[in-house]
């Protein structure tokens, strides 16, 4: 029989803020960088208030809405920040409404006017000023609250770099005076490509986070999903743009399956496909039919990638699923946005499609690249197709060198348990 698990400890209060931190530190930041315009300084202010409740509420007890707490508390200082500064008495009158402002702020009724405070920290975060790489680094730190450290393994490249890029892109935004806005005409259009990257970068670590304890990080899921439909609304021509919007309900609406009573991964093959949402479903299908109808040449990445997601969508069963056109889709993808990482996922479409023999040669010819060195994921993939085609010895090894490579938690103790339900172990 096996023995029962013991109790895990209860969170500590430290932890507990700290949690709740993460949650809402986008909208802290996004909320005090309208009033401070540094978005630098307004990470600083969010810092503050945490560190206010980290002293307090352990003493007073958590608020009954610890977000609004926080909210407050760096508004506060944000407030008192600008008081200080020579120029308040000018800037009062025209910030005066935003200080007297402690609900959430709702989607806007004209698109036109948008009055979103975490749309406007995404077009700061992505202004043309910064490098690609510096963008993706500053929106997945403002917005998807990762560590440096976490934004460094999840692209591969050294911690004190990562720092580097989002200390330089900080400063730039300042010394530059980058307005705290959403652009008009073309400059709107002209960063359109990197809002939409970091916006799908966003929701991606809210599905399958980087690192710690959760597999999920549902609120990051939403307020992806939520600028995606903001933006469906602002740019209705733009194909890309419901493109994205498509893949982000048709990846959200799997949501409910993917973890199990314990939060334990649940693998595609393996999900309740009952417990998928038909609403969002559905949602995604009239973004992407949007997409398709906008579009004046042939489909961009997201779309390509929302019509691979529709195929998994439409399929009632695992066995109903589509291979064979989901490796075409990813052919097309591949063609269009190079990239290892589609190459490693049109491989295990080749696998379900024509057998795992002729994937291995395409996964076996990604094991150089680069990029994918520290990619849990490529000895994941190899571990299966090797278990499938027989070569257990080989499949553990690949199983064990994935799972010491893998930082959420969930995900190695998934793929630990792989190791132990292969034949002879």
């Amino acid at each position: 029989m096996e023995e029962p698990r013991p109790t895990p400890p209860p969170p500590t209060p430290a932890h507990a803020i700290e949690t709740v931190f993460r949650l809402e530190s986008p909208r802290i930041i996004a909320g005090v960088a309208r009033i401070v315009r540094d978005v630098g300084i307004a990470e600083e202010l969010a810092q503050d208030a945490l560190v206010a409740a980290l002293e307090r509420w352990p003493r007073d007890g958590v608020p009954g809405n610890p977000g609004a707490w926080l909210m407050a508390t760096a508004r506060h200082r944000a407030v008192d920040l600008v008081r200080r500064r020579e120029t308040y008495a000018r800037k009062l009158a025209e910030i005066g409404r935003d200080l007297s402002e402690t609900t959430p702020f709702e989607d806007p009724a004209d698109p036109e006017d948008i009055d979103d405070d975490l749309l406007r920290l995404v077009f700061t975060a992505c202004h043309p000023v910064l490098s690609p790489e510096a963008r993706t680094a500053l929106t997945l730190r403002l917005l998807g609250g990762l560590t440096t450290a976490e934004i460094a393994r999840a692209y591969l490249v050294p911690e004190p770099t990562v720092a580097q890029r989002i200390v330089r892109a900080k400063r730039t935004l300042a010394t530059r005076n980058v307005a705290f806005e959403v652009p008009y005409g073309p400059d709107r259009e002209a960063r359109l490509g990197s809002v939409l990257d970091v916006i799908y970068l966003v929701f991606n670590e809210g599905y399958a986070a980087t690192a710690g304890a959760d597999l999920l990080r549902p609120g990051l899921c939403e307020d992806a999903l939520r600028l995606a439909r903001v933006l469906s609304a602002l740019m209705p021509r733009e194909p890309e743009v419901h493109g994205l919007t498509a893949l982000l309900e048709f990846q959200a609406s799997r949501t409910a399956a993917r973890t199990g009573s314990d939060g334990e991964p649940v693998l595609l093959k393996d999900q309740n496909r009952r417990r998928w949402n038909r609403m969002l479903i559905a949602r995604g299908v009239h973004a992407l039919d949007r997409a398709g109808a906008t579009a004046t040449g042939p489909p961009g990445p997201y779309a390509l990638q929302a019509a691979i997601a529709a195929c998994h969508a439409h399929a009632y069963t695992y066995e109903e699923t589509d291979w064979r056109t989901i490796a075409t889709l990813y052919a097309l993808l591949a063609a269009r946005a190079p990239s290892p990482v589609v190459e490693l996922n049109r491989a295990v479409a080749v696998s379900m499609a024509d057998g795992p023999a002729e994937a291995l040669e395409l996964v076996d010819a990604l094991t150089a690249e680069p990029a994918l060195r520290d990619y849990h994921l490529l000895p994941s993939v190899r571990g299966d197709l090797l278990a499938r085609l027989g070569r257990t010895a080989e499949a553990r090894a690949e199983f064990e060198r994935a799972a010491g490579l893998a930082w959420n938690e969930r995900e190695r103790e998934l793929l630990l348990s792989r190791i132990r339900s292969l034949p002879g172990h």
